[in-house]
């Protein structure tokens, strides 16, 4: 903006991208950060209170690789800044009798050796009281018969963590710039982006992590391949003096035959709970981030029949979000087909947050060293109809 190239433009301070900008300066590139509103913004899909990291994936195995490593860099940098926003809560999965995924899972951990526990139900009986382990109403679900407990896992300070990171990143050297970028137009080799404010940005290989508004930045190329679907979270405020509901009382925790999960009551701001099922298709900048009543009425239902302890307790925050989903649920890590020095990084479909410090590791070697991209990362691979496929 002032004359100055860079080796590398990052367009997206999210979790995504300020990863990757931090990877980038710490091997020696000169790096530019653009975002539009401003690191973890309340539009960001990284912009949540928390998020939850763990390293089951069934039978998954590059996920659970990409997680493992991503907890180490997670807490190596937290001990490094002096910023302790990990909580480790564990995470424990709520399987049925013949849950082929939470039984993948239980052979991949124990594969690349994550520490576990399964759990018989008069055990999470015992462990967890808090939790009724019976079949729910309206969700289609078994009861509880086992679970899988992952001790070292638990829950990450989203939007602070990732202001942390850009914040390192700034002061290790990155240039910050509070801009939106106007879609690149041509091909060949790109010299530099344009600001929607009408300055150049020039550098020598751009990567755009955008998140939802990748489909928006390159419409015709990923205007069908990135969905951006609206998500609601609840937080309800736990009994008073009631301490069932948090840590270390309270784990994570996930049940996929109800689609639903939540994060125990954290630093006091209440019980997270969400469903995690693909929602209407959303736009970033304007949508509306009111929650429904049909989505209330579904929490309260679901939370009376599962964790009776938090019947009436009341709603002390929400927030709609959004998923930016691939066709199937692999993260999106390739070339610009027109420009030979952009990548488009993105396709978090929910499940991405956690893996930002591998993503950001792998995302910076390409860039930097070359190589083959993992062939489900590929453009090729985005269809325009989604099959989710990765949980």
């Amino acid at each position: 903006m002032t004359g100055k190239s860079y080796d590398v433009a990052v367009i997206g301070a999210g979790v995504f991208g300020a990863w990757t900008a931090y990877h980038l300066e710490r091997g020696g590139k000169r790096v530019a950060l653009l975002d539009a509103y401003g690191p973890s913004n309340s539009r960001a899909s990284s912009g949540g209170e928390s998020r939850i990291i763990r390293m089951g994936y069934g039978a998954d195995e590059i996920y659970t690789r990409w997680s493992m490593r991503s907890l180490r860099l997670w807490q190596d940098f937290f001990g490094r800044v002096g910023r302790p926003l990990f909580h480790r809560t564990g995470v424990l999965w709520l399987a049925g009798g013949d849950d082929r995924y939470a039984r993948s899972t239980l052979a991949t951990l124990g594969k690349l050796g994550v520490r576990f526990e399964r759990l018989e139900r008069p055990e999470l009986e015992k462990r967890f009281p808090q939790i009724a382990l019976g079949g729910v109403e309206g969700r289609g679900s078994s009861a509880v018969s086992w679970g899988l407990f992952e001790p070292d896992s638990g829950a990450l300070m989203a939007r602070r963590a990732v202001q942390a990171v850009v914040e390192e990143a700034i002061q290790n050297g990155v240039d910050y710039v509070p801009e939106a970028a106007a879609t690149p137009r041509g091909g060949g080799r790109l010299a530099a982006i344009e600001t929607k404010s009408g300055h150049a940005v020039s550098a020598g290989s751009f990567i755009f992590a955008c998140g939802p508004w990748l489909g928006k930045v390159f419409p015709e190329l990923l205007g069908e391949r990135i969905f951006s679907t609206r998500q609601e979270v609840f937080f309800l405020g736990v009994p008073a003096g009631d301490r069932r509901f948090a840590p270390p009382a309270m784990p994570t925790w996930i049940c996929d035959t109800d689609e639903m999960y939540g994060i125990p009551d954290l630093e006091n701001r209440g019980f997270k709970i969400a469903l995690d099922r693909h929602g209407p298709a959303f736009d970033p900048d304007s949508g509306k981030r009111m929650v429904t009543s049909e989505g209330l009425e579904a929490i309260r239902k679901y939370v009376a029949q599962r964790f009776p302890g938090l019947k009436d307790a009341p709603v002390v925050e929400t927030r709609v979000c959004q998923y930016e989903n691939t066709s199937n649920g692999d993260f999106l890590i390739d070339r610009h087909p027109e420009f030979e020095n952009v990548w488009l990084v993105g396709g978090g479909s929910g499940h991405g947050f956690k893996h930002g410090p591998a993503l950001g590791e792998y995302v910076a070697a390409r860039v930097s060293e070359g190589g083959a991209v993992e062939p489900r990362f590929t453009l090729a691979t985005k269809q325009t109809v989604q099959k989710r496929a990765v949980f």
